[in-house]
C-alpha cells in the first residue's frame, strides 16, 4: 500500500519573503511568535521578517531542539497572546516551532506523541497557523510531516504533526546566499542523504522516487558550486529546491543512515554531517539488496556510487569518521541498539540486526 500525501503550500523563488505578510493575513494571523536562533538573529534575516510581520521573537532554539525548548517556546506564545507561529531558520528552528505549535491545541507532554510511543499517529487537533521560512537548504523540514526532537527522556525521535499544520512555506533562496561554506556543505549532504535513502527504500511510491532522483541530480550539479561560491544564485536556487524535494520524497521512508544519525544526534552533533559520514558505508552495505537501483543512483549523480559519495565527502572537507566528530567508541553498541527502534529502521532495503548496525558504526568510526 502506497501512502502519498503532499499538503503544504509553498511560495518558491528569489524574493518570496515579501509574500509572508499576505500569507499570514489569509489565515487571520496578526500576532505571531517568531521562532528562530541567535545566529539567524545576528544575520539580519530575522529582522527582515519582524519588519514585515511584527510579533514576538523567540531565539532560544538549541542546535538539536529539545522538548524543554519547545515547552519554553509554547509558554512564550501563550504569555504574549500570539495567534500564530513563524519559524525562521534551519531545521532546528522549524522543528522546534512545529513541536511548540502542537502544544497550542493538544495536551502535553510532547513525549506522548513521540514515534516510540505513538507511532505515526499525529496529535488530534490542528494547531495555531504555522508558517516556515528556511534559511538553509538541507533538512526540508518546511514540507516534512514530522519534527525531530530530543525528548526529556534523552531519546531523539520523530514527532508526527497534524496534516495541515504548516499553512505556508516561504522558500526564498536569497536567504541562503550568506550561508558559510561548511554549513552549506553539511546541509547539502543532509538533503542528498534524504534523496538517496528515500530512493533506496523498498516501499512503493513512484512519485517519491522521481522526486528523489531529481533532487539527487540537482545536488550533484550544484552543491560544490554553492560551497565554492556562496553567491552563485543558480546553485542556491537548485539546492533549496533539492532540499525541499528530499523532504517531499522521504514520506516513503528512509533507512540505516537516519536510524543511526538520530540516536547519535543526542551527542549534539550536526545531523547533516552525521548523514554525510554514514551514507557511503550504509550504501555499500545495502548494495547487494538494491539491484538495478544502484545503477539508477549512479546515473543520477553521473558517477559510480558509493565511491563517489566518499570522494564528495573528502572534497567538501567532511570529517573522516565518527571518531573525529567525538563519538565515543565505547557507546557504539548503545547507539546500534537504539537504531532498532527508530522510525527509519523498518525501511532500510536490507534487513538490519543490532550487530549489523554495530558493524556499520565501526566502519564509519
Amino acid at each position: 500500500m502506497a501512502t502519498i500525501q503532499y499538503n503544504v503550500k509553498v511560495q518558491f523563488d528569489f524574493g518570496a519573503l515579501k509574500l509572508l505578510p499576505e500569507e499570514l493575513a489569509l489565515q487571520g494571523a496578526k500576532r505571531p511568535l517568531v521562532v528562530s536562533d541567535r545566529g539567524v538573529g545576528a544575520s539580519g534575516i530575522l529582522q527582515q521578517v519582524l519588519d514585515r510581520v511584527g510579533g514576538t521573537a523567540f531565539l532560544d532554539t538549541p542546535s538539536n531542539p529539545t522538548e524543554a525548548a519547545a515547552e519554553a517556546a509554547f509558554a512564550a506564545c501563550r504569555e504574549n497572546g500570539c495567534d500564530s507561529i513563524v519559524a525562521v531558520g534551519g531545521g532546528s528552528a522549524m522543528d522546534l516551532a512545529k513541536a511548540a505549535a502542537v502544544l497550542t491545541t493538544n495536551e502535553g507532554p510532547l513525549e506522548r506523541y513521540a514515534f516510540y510511543n505513538a507511532g505515526m499517529a499525529f496529535p488530534p487537533k490542528l494547531p495555531v497557523p504555522l508558517f516556515v521560512v528556511p534559511t538553509t537548504a538541507g533538512t526540508g523540514s518546511e514540507v516534512a510531516r514530522s519534527a525531530v526532537l530530543v525528548f526529556s527522556s534523552g531519546r531523539k525521535s520523530l514527532l508526527f504533526t497534524t496534516p495541515g499544520s504548516v499553512r505556508c512555506a516561504i522558500l526564498d533562496p536569497e536567504l541562503t546566499l550568506g550561508l558559510p561554506p561548511a554549513l552549506t556543505a553539511a546541509t547539502g549532504m543532509d538533503a542528498l542523504a534524504h534523496c538517496v535513502e528515500t530512493f533506496c527504500s523498498p516501499r512503493v511510491n513512484p512519485p517519491a522516487d522521481a522526486i528523489a532522483l531529481d533532487g539527487m541530480r540537482r545536488i550533484a550539479h550544484n552543491l560544490e558550486r554553492a560551497v565554492q561560491d556562496g553567491s552563485d544564485r543558480a546553485a542556491r536556487w537548485n539546492m533549496m529546491m533539492a532540499a525541499m524535494e528530499g523532504a517531499l520524497a522521504f514520506q516513503k521512508g528512509m533507512g540505516a543512515v537516519h536510524a543511526l544519525s538520530h540516536p547519535l544526534g543526542t551527542l549534539g552533533l550536526h545531523h547533516g554531517t552525521l548523514n554525510a559520514v554514514l551514507l557511503p558505508h550504509v550504501l555499500a552495505y545495502n548494495a547487494a539488496a538494491l539491484g538495478e537501483k544502484l545503477c539508477v543512483l549512479s546515473n543520477a549523480v553521473g558517477h559510480p556510487v558509493p565511491d563517489w559519495l566518499a570522494r564528495l565527502n573528502e572534497r567538501l572537507a567532511m570529517p573522516p569518521g565518527l571518531g573525529a566528530m567525538g563519538v565515543p567508541h565505547g557507546r557504539l553498541g548503545e547507539f546500534a541498539a537504539e537504531a532498532l527502534s527508530d522510525s527509519s529502521h523498518a525501511t532500510n532495503p536490507r534487513p538490519m540486526q543490532r550487530e549489523d548496525y554495530e558493524a556499520l558504526l565501526r566502519a564509519a568510526f
